[in-house]
């Protein structure tokens, strides 16, 4: 059984009740799991990466990992390039609009659609990007393909998508290993073949194919 302590992230809008189910499949694969919450509507990237580097420092045991579901996989690596040094191996991006979000730029030009989207996504997405990986961690990287969530009612997104974020935004030049799981968005945290993925890559560094 593994020591190993992972740290989870949520996405926009969400605060980790979502990740319930991927909570409990890591921890009967012998992971010890916490949830990291955050206000990414309200404040800024800057404080919610401080806000995130003094958790890890809390909560890290042993070997430590990250995974993000959407925003929360971009805040991860944000935090990550922010903070050196922060004692993280391994990190994990479900469905993380690392390169860009067709979504979420459409987003802001509806009524309101900025106010919504909040402080922390455009300046982590669009303001600052990451560009590329080029950190001491290994990062692997889930997308969906199933197309079902908001950001198709509202944007055209390229396909293949998972209704909110597509294939390519996701492809971070970099990173260590990059997977296409047929579920849509929120899918991604619900899904038992994503658990076992994570799992998979988090033991041995890659997916499984």
């Amino acid at each position: 059984m593994s020591a190993d302590t992972i740290i989870l992230a949520h996405g926009l809008w969400m605060m980790g009740s979502e990740m319930s189910l991927l909570k409990r499949r890591l921890r009967a694969a012998g992971f010890h799991v916490v949830q990291f919450r955050y206000r990414m509507v309200t404040r800024h990237l800057d404080f919610n990466a401080e806000k995130f580097a003094a958790f890890i420092t809390k909560h890290a045991a042993g070997r430590t990992h990250l995974i993000g579901h959407s925003l929360g996989g971009v805040l991860a690596l944000q935090t990550l390039r922010a903070h050196a040094g922060l004692p993280i191996g391994k990190v994990i991006c479900l469905g993380s609009p690392l390169r860009d979000s067709t979504a979420g730029r459409r987003f802001m030009n509806l009524p309101m659609g900025k106010a919504w989207l909040g402080k922390t996504l455009p300046e982590a997405v669009f303001d600052n990007p990451l560009g590329e990986w080029d950190g001491p961690q290994q990062v692997g990287v889930i997308a969906g393909t199933r197309a079902f969530g908001l950001g198709r009612v509202i944007s055209a997104i390229p396909r293949p998508h998972d209704g909110m974020v597509a294939v390519s935004e996701t492809c971070l030049p970099g990173i260590t290993d990059h997977l296409e799981v047929h579920v849509g968005h929120t899918g991604l945290v619900l899904s038992r073949e994503v658990a076992n993925q994570c799992v998979e890559f988090l033991q041995h560094g890659r997916f499984s194919r």
